[in-house]
């Protein structure tokens, strides 16, 4: 395919800043990035080791190895040539501020100036720095080096709740934070497990692993079933839970350490999903007290846990209100 380049010796040319994703496999770029890399009249990068040049210089784009002042770059598009400059990581800040100073000065015809993305992220890009900084810290810190799976369980439990309280008190910026956190500890787990000496298995095996279930659990998505309800997806997902588990009782399963309302609301609704008829057991003390309030609570649709949450904090804030009564009486 041959390029046609007008050239006009009065016009002050054009520079195409091409910018490309580490995230993206070299010499994926896309199609008005070729054009535009295969159209220049030079093409620089001041990075001679950037993963982009081997590709570049295998589709036959010759590439000088360069570093020019914002100066130096309008003097050579002079004529009306055309410079490509490919980004390094860091985007060229330099130059790019010179340009701006240039072009704010008025004392110079300044070129046409592009900038073209050759290469985007996909969605969850990030994900594959989060891998990568994790690696290095695993590596490179001493405290982070010597973590083990039961060593970080507290942490994993922590940041559950803290995700809770964050969802529960509607604070969006902390979500966020706290959603990172937990992702933190996925990601630092399966860092972990890739040094099992009998079992390893990394974080693509734990992503992948997901995917298959989520599929497999969602044939009304990715099969030929249908479901147009809730209540529908829960009898598929509970359907196909029941092949791959092949359990023996709607138990297996049940976290016995999570906290005791929670628990009591889980065994319930196994217990009524199953459709069983199963008497609670009769005992003396709260502790059977609240097993049957448990038990109502899911019968309701609600979460007793998350209830009695809302109403510890109701008591919380009674707390503070009558410690700061009693601070004024004191005051006054």
């Amino acid at each position: 395919m041959g390029y046609v380049r007008c050239v006009n010796a009065s016009s002050p040319g054009r520079i195409v800043l091409l910018t490309t994703s580490h995230r993206v496999a070299p010499g994926l770029l896309s199609w008005p990035a070729w054009q535009a890399l295969h159209g220049a009249d030079r093409v620089l990068c001041a990075d001679g080791a950037h993963p982009q040049l081997p590709y570049l210089r295998e589709a036959g784009v010759q590439v000088d190895e360069a570093a020019p002042t914002a100066e130096e770059l309008v003097d050579a598009c002079a004529g009306g040539r055309t410079v490509a400059v490919v980004a390094t990581g860091e985007g060229e800040p330099r130059l790019t501020d010179g340009l701006a100073r240039l072009a704010g000065s008025g004392r110079v015809q300044m070129p046409d100036l592009e900038l073209l993305p050759a290469s985007y992220d996909l969605p969850g890009a990030r994900l594959l720095d989060l891998v990568q900084v994790m690696d290095r810290i695993r590596a490179e810190c001493p405290w982070s080096s010597q973590q083990t799976h039961k060593g970080m369980a507290k942490y994993g439990i922590e940041e559950a709740y803290e995700l809770v309280e964050a969802i529960e008190e509607g604070d969006r910026h902390e979500l966020r934070e706290e959603l990172g956190d937990v992702l933190l500890q996925v990601v630092f787990h399966a860092r972990i497990a890739e040094e099992d000496e009998d079992e390893p298995f990394s974080i693509d095996d734990v992503a992948g692993g997901i995917v298959t279930k989520l599929i497999h659990r969602h044939p009304h998505v990715f099969g030929d079933e249908t479901a147009s309800t809730p209540e529908e997806v829960k009898e598929h997902w509970l359907r196909t839970k029941a092949v791959e588990k092949r359990r023996t009782s709607v138990t297996e399963g049940v976290p016995l350490g999570q906290p005791g309302l929670a628990l009591a609301a889980k065994l319930a609704s196994r217990v009524r999903t199953a459709g069983l008829e199963v008497p609670l057991p009769q005992g003396e003390g709260v502790g059977y007290e609240l097993l049957t309030m448990a038990v109502r609570a899911e019968a309701e649709g609600v979460d007793p846990e998350a209830a009695l949450r809302a109403a510890a904090r109701a008591y919380r804030d009674a707390i503070r209100a009558s410690e700061s009564g009693a601070l004024r009486e004191e005051r006054g």
